[in-house]
């Protein structure tokens, strides 16, 4: 594929090239925008309008208005003590009104608002001792103020008038771009073309045009999900060409397997496990998405897949995220793989020096012909002798790169995504849309379904009481403390605090995990936990609970309006694992936001993790639902997904029949799809192009 086009280069500039951005402000606009270029002004997206009410005198102006006045500044109060403002009086021919300023600097004070001088000035109306107070005023530059003002989401260090002078300057550069969508689809849509859209952006003329419903949001989201689209569809192919291997399905291995599980498949297993084998047997690659609630037996699948591997004569990988649930896997799988005589091997990153050299002359021999393992992995010096299967778990914390890179360890390896956190369908063809997806639906048969109750916080310690019961019948218990603002260091102290109260009634019964422990402190306690030595297991993370423990019947999540529908909903999946009945109590402060009750809510009615996630979506949007920002999924900059989902159905259905069509973009459409992927950054799509 040719260089970026020429076109686009003005928006590739770095910001420094605009007037009044230099290095130090420039700091500021990536933490704001996440990058430096002109491109990222260009897509930091209005957050509202303000509406000004220009008044031609002081006494028109009405208490809670935002109002734009002109008046003549009479005098200057100085603050005596630091708490009080700096107050200016200023006047009209028809009254006075005071100017408030917190912590400001008398000399900037004075020169901006020198006696004498006649200034139009904007902000809310308050009453103050019976007369009128405008706090922290703007001075406006023109004597016509315009009534709306655009108002963006900042950061430190910007003000809404820097930013604003940025964007414009910015919008100036801003090229007329071929048209990329058909001229039915947007005669038919009625909508503006890509520049005109994202002017309207910038200048709403109301609130309407920043609607995700308004003809140019519209128009911009279409933009950026065929931008993901094409591709999502450009990696599907690439993928459908590698040349793969042809596996042996229901080979003796995976017989022997099958022979030794203490229960029978359920028909949603069964049907996965088909889609897997279909594929593996086919002659070119698989890229195939396993998702199943907590709990719903997506290991077992995945181990019956990997025998098709190694009945085969290749090796199979099994990658976690970490490296609790990397061994988790390895103790669940262990009794199957012994029982069939199949030799495996863990690798992590505490395995080092010569155990660590002897686990990689394992796997480069084909001694170990499974290997379960963390990203250490993905490291260069771990070398495989045939590697068939790659089995990914919990993909959403790995990117698309790392999966192609342990792909990549083998020769046509096939590929498994597995992921408990069920993800809204919307979301899955923007994060997989380069896969095929199996859904395993429902439990394995005699799970219970788990009794969620809510509990307000100020009743913790009856509940504290109740437990102790529990615990001498031999229940075990879960503990997760609140995420205090996402610190680490608050979210130790929260744990460790109501671990120091745990064990006030409860004694040594009680265990304490969380990120900062060491990896062997941390398998201790979860030993102790396993073997039933500690009864209670306080915990900061949810990652950290990635433990099957199917004696553990009990779920307590504080403060749970500060989690995630999706993560409240995998917490709980970590009970209920046996055949005896399982509680999850989410204790909530008082004062919930609507949100969050309405989130507890749902938890509440329904075990059906799919039919979260989308309530998730709805209520938090695509960044969060996941639980990380971090997490390989595409974060849309002007497309709402939970509001968009229809646009981005027709753009995936449009990406395809143009690949149909013109597969090198060697058509006038094709050239101004070229462009899109460049302004939408699609780097992957663009590579595969060029290399055909």
């Amino acid at each position: 594929m040719s260089q970026r086009p020429f076109i686009l280069d003005p928006l590739f500039r770095s910001i420094t090239t605009i007037k009044g951005v230099g290095p130090r402000t420039l700091k500021f606009y990536e933490k704001l925008t996440g990058g430096t270029k002109l491109l990222d002004i260009i897509f930091h997206k209005p957050s509202g309008v303000l509406e000004r009410k220009f008044v031609p005198q002081i006494k028109s102006a009405k208490v809670g208005e935002t109002v734009c006045i002109k008046v003549i500044i009479e005098k200057h109060t100085p603050n005596e003590r630091k708490s009080q403002p700096y107050r200016i009086r200023a006047r009209d021919p028809s009254g006075f009104i005071e100017l408030a300023f917190f912590h400001a600097q008398g000399d900037w004070i004075t020169k901006l608002f020198p006696v004498g001088a006649e200034l139009m000035v904007s902000g809310q109306v308050d009453d103050y001792k019976g007369g009128l107070q405008m706090t922290h005023p703007e001075i406006l530059d023109t004597e016509t103020p315009e009534t709306t003002e655009v108002v963006y989401p900042l950061t430190a260090g910007l003000s809404q008038k820097m930013l604003r002078k940025t964007v414009l300057s910015c919008l100036d550069q801003v090229p007329d771009l071929p048209e990329w969508i058909t001229d039915s689809h947007q005669s038919h849509m009625k909508w503006p073309d890509w520049k005109t859209s994202i002017f309207t952006l910038h200048h709403p003329s109301s609130e309407k045009d920043l609607d995700p419903s308004s003809p140019s949001l519209m128009r911009l989201a279409y933009d950026e999900f065929l931008a993901n689209q094409l591709t999502l569809a450009i990696l599907r192919s690439k993928q459908r060409k590698l040349k793969g291997q042809s596996f042996q399905t229901n080979g003796p291995l995976r017989q022997k397997l099958i022979d030794h599980l203490p229960w029978q498949l359920t028909s949603f297993q069964k049907e996965a496990l088909s889609e897997i084998d279909a594929d593996m047997a086919q002659p070119h690659r698989m890229l195939r998405l396993l998702q199943g609630d907590v709990g719903s037996g997506k290991t077992i699948v995945a181990a019956l897949a990997m025998m098709n591997a190694v009945d085969s004569g290749t090796q199979a990988a099994l990658m976690a995220p970490t490296e609790t649930l990397a061994r988790q896997h390895a103790e669940t799988l262990r009794p199957y793989f012994d029982a069939a005589g199949i030799p495996f091997a863990i690798l992590t990153g505490r395995d080092k020096g010569k155990t660590r050299e002897s686990i990689l002359n394992d796997i480069v021999s084909g001694g170990a012909r499974i290997v379960i393992g963390t990203h250490a992995l993905f490291q260069d010096d771990v070398k495989f002798a045939n590697l068939g299967l790659a089995v990914i778990d919990e993909q959403h914390r790995f990117g698309v790169h790392q999966r192609l890179q342990l792909s990549a360890k083998g020769l046509g390896t096939d590929v498994l995504v597995m992921t408990a956190t069920p993800i809204p369908r919307t979301l899955a063809l923007t994060a997989y849309g380069d896969m095929e997806v199996s859904r395993i639906v429902g439990k394995p048969a005699g799970r219970k379904p788990i009794d969620t109750r809510l509990i307000p916080q100020d009743s913790l310690e009856d509940m504290v009481y109740r437990l102790e019961d529990q615990i001498k019948k031999g229940v075990q218990i879960y503990w997760v403390c609140p995420l205090v603002e996402e610190s680490e260091v608050l979210d130790l102290a929260a744990a460790e605090e109501r671990y120091a109260m745990l064990r006030q009634y409860l004694g040594n019964k009680v265990g304490l995990i969380h990120g900062r422990l060491k990896p062997k402190e941390k398998d201790a306690v979860m030993d102790q936990f396993v073997n039933g030595d500690v009864s209670i297991l306080v915990a900061t993370t949810v990652i950290e609970v990635g433990v099957n423990v199917p004696n553990a019947t009990i779920m307590v999540v504080e403060h749970a309006e500060r989690f995630g529908l999706a993560q409240l909903h995998q917490l709980r999946g970590r009970v209920g694992r046996g055949d005896q009945q399982s509680y999850c109590f989410l204790v909530y402060a008082r004062n919930l936001t609507e949100t969050a009750r309405e989130r507890l809510k749902t938890l509440r009615q329904t075990e059906d993790g799919f039919l979260i996630a989308e309530k998730d979506l709805e209520l938090r949007g695509s960044g969060e639902v996941l639980g990380t920002k971090q997490s390989g999924l595409v974060d849309f900059r002007l497309a709402n997904l939970a509001m968009h989902s229809d646009l981005l159905i027709s753009a995936r259905q449009d990406a395809a029949l143009f690949l149909e069509k013109d597969p090198d973009f060697k058509t006038p459409r094709g050239q101004a799809l070229r462009a899109l992927l460049y302004l939408f950054e699609r780097d992957q799509a663009i590579g595969y192009l060029r290399s055909g």
